[in-house]
């Protein structure tokens, strides 16, 4: 999984130079969080984002409806952007993982993607939940099964080997490390085709050393 297949290509951007009142313009209009700033062939300059447009709260207080309107109109987008080493990017080529690392460390929610400096398509938190959605089979009709089981090798292939036995078709399967219990994972798996929940369950508590931990229809 790379940056480049679920990236939003061609996204929207403003040059430095235009009014912070068209990037909200362009933001409210366009549903974005988040607004690259580029020169010349699309280079990347800065990036805007909602929190860059908001006026901070001890200076609101001071001032009226007709103040507010006059400093927004008289602020450039150059003014507010984010800028310089709080400026985060990532290449196309990079893969999933690093992108969701650089926004968890960093607490941002979207990497403008460059390539040579040119601005080819943007990232957000928004493409990574979707593409979780996709991951785990969210938008499929299923079975969602989650199935606790021992740190050791050979336990996908006995989940696999019990579900394919009885003919069940496999849409998603993903795991993590069980909350609290660092010696097991927890197996989220997608299935089709089973008939009822008390089928389901005869075949899976029959997995020695495994745990149901929840079953639904998804």
């Amino acid at each position: 999984m790379f940056v480049k297949d679920y990236m939003t290509r061609h996204p929207i951007l403003i040059e430095p130079d235009k009014r912070v009142t068209e990037a909200q313009k362009l933001m409210m209009e366009n549903k974005i969080r988040h607004l690259p700033v580029v020169g010349n062939g699309k280079r990347l300059m800065g990036l805007i984002t909602r929190t860059q447009l908001q006026i901070p709260p001890d200076r609101l207080g001071s001032l009226n409806i007709w103040e507010i309107t006059r400093l927004l109109s008289s602020l450039a987008v150059k003014d507010v952007m984010i800028k310089g080493d709080y400026l985060k990017t990532i290449a196309p080529e990079a893969t999933f993982e690093e992108a969701a690392d650089l926004m968890i460390r960093h607490k941002i929610g979207g990497l403008p993607v460059v390539e040579d400096d040119i601005v080819v398509g943007i990232l957000t938190k928004t493409d990574m939940l979707l593409e979780l959605q996709n991951l785990l089979g969210a938008f499929e009709p299923g079975w969602r099964i989650v199935m606790r089981v021992p740190n050791q090798r050979g336990e996908f292939s006995r989940i696999y080997a019990a579900i394919s036995a009885r003919g069940w078709g496999m849409l998603a399967m993903g795991s993590v490390r069980a909350p609290k219990e660092d010696e097991k994972w927890d197996i989220i798996v997608k299935i089709r085709s089973a008939s009822n929940k008390e089928e389901l369950l005869s075949v899976l508590n029959g997995i020695s050393e495994q745990e149901v931990i929840d079953v639904r229809k998804a």
